[in-house]
């Protein structure tokens, strides 16, 4: 997971294609339409093209989308809950999330995805499967390192549409230049427009908003609980900053996210970071680049964190990758760490209730409620 969502990369733009009298009605386009900020609007003109706000930019498709390419658990979710799952003709690193998505939209429609391959996408594997669309972000599929990036595409004549979480900040190779609820607001309601499910779409948001209400309107704790979100660890710990979907979810829940004040979505900071933050939960992200029992060991074993109360009284919140990436199971992830605060007498009791029953075989599964 390092290597996907934490790794310094030089900066990259969607490319700018202008409209002049050569160019064919059918070619797919993005324009600049402004700054970085905002989820814009989602139109389909007369003659059936499709435009979309995408990391500050319009990206015009020539009709709705029919044989989109779709990568990581969390961006087959979005795709799923804007009513895409028949526009989906292959997905790719979707293995780890497989239980969790069928338990969210059901084994039947998750079984019947094209999964064409267990790790990133490759450009001979998309070129392949022949796509109008690739639907992956920066770090989530999308890499200078690895040959395939949104330029890369566009020369082969395929247009993509970047994770809103992973857009790069203007100048900088950080991510992240909206609220992450809006991020997730604004790719659900794109992907709707795009693949023509726009009814759908707005349905899965206003389900998430409702239950985003109940959950801030619980009573709130007279101390916020501090939460550090521990997703893999080695020389330094992976961790989530500002414009990180975590940070959403715990600020839903109630809670104060460590790094908040770090300007980026997933980064790496030092052990003694964490330590100083003195977090009164560690969450955790079930992830198979390092085992849950690894992570807790890790803690357990470091110098600067093998006192901390939290990891003495085992305060460890694991949840699926796709609950803590961007995606429609950001509310879930919210629900539950509510209850988990509620469970270690860190929140007042409340009528928040969860929607989504966790994989039995869960790593810390008790320890959710």
């Amino acid at each position: 997971m390092i290597t996907r969502r934490a790794r310094a990369v030089a900066w990259l733009t969607l490319p700018l294609i202008a409209l002049s009298a050569c160019s064919s009605p059918s070619q797919p386009t993005t324009s600049s339409s402004g700054s970085a900020e905002g989820s814009g609007q989602a139109t389909v003109n007369s003659s059936g093209q499709v435009t979309v706000t995408n990391c500050g930019k319009d990206l015009t498709l020539p009709s709705t989308a029919k044989k989109m390419y779709v990568n990581d658990g969390n961006i087959i979710a979005l795709a799923l809950a804007a009513g895409g799952a028949k526009e989906i003709t292959a997905v790719s690193s979707m293995g780890r999330d497989v239980p969790i998505l069928k338990a969210k939209y059901g084994a039947e429609t998750v079984d019947g995805l094209n999964d064409v391959s267990k790790d990133y996408p490759t450009l001979e594997s998309i070129l392949a499967n022949t796509p109008d669309l690739v639907v992956a972000g920066w770090n989530y599929g999308f890499s200078e390192g690895k040959n395939l990036t949104p330029d890369i595409l566009s020369e082969k004549g395929i247009p993509s549409y970047v994770l809103t979480e992973s857009c790069r900040q203007e100048g900088t190779t950080k991510r992240g230049i909206v609220d992450p609820w809006e991020a997730v607001r604004t790719d659900i309601t794109n992907l709707g427009t795009i693949t023509g499910h726009s009814d759908v779409a707005k349905a899965a948001v206003d389900d998430m908003d409702t239950r985003l209400k109940a959950v801030q309107g619980a009573a709130q704790p007279e101390k916020k609980p501090v939460v550090f979100l521990f997703d893999t660890a080695k020389d330094n710990v992976l961790t989530s900053g500002k414009y990180g979907a975590p940070q959403a979810i715990i600020e839903a829940a109630g809670g104060v996210n460590a790094t908040a004040d770090v300007e980026d979505t997933w980064t790496n900071v030092n052990w003694e970071r964490l330590a100083t933050a003195n977090p009164d939960v560690i969450a955790l992200v079930e992830y198979p680049g390092q085992t849950y029992q690894e992570k807790i060991d890790a803690l357990k074993a470091h110098p600067t964190t093998k006192d901390l109360p939290a990891v003495q009284e085992e305060r460890f919140v694991n949840l699926p990758y796709a609950l803590w990436t961007e995606s429609p199971l950001n509310i879930d992830a919210a629900e539950y760490l509510r209850k988990a605060f509620e469970k270690h007498g860190l929140a007042p009791a409340s009528d928040v209730s969860t929607h989504l029953e966790m994989p039995a075989d869960l790593p810390g599964r008790d320890k959710l409620s």
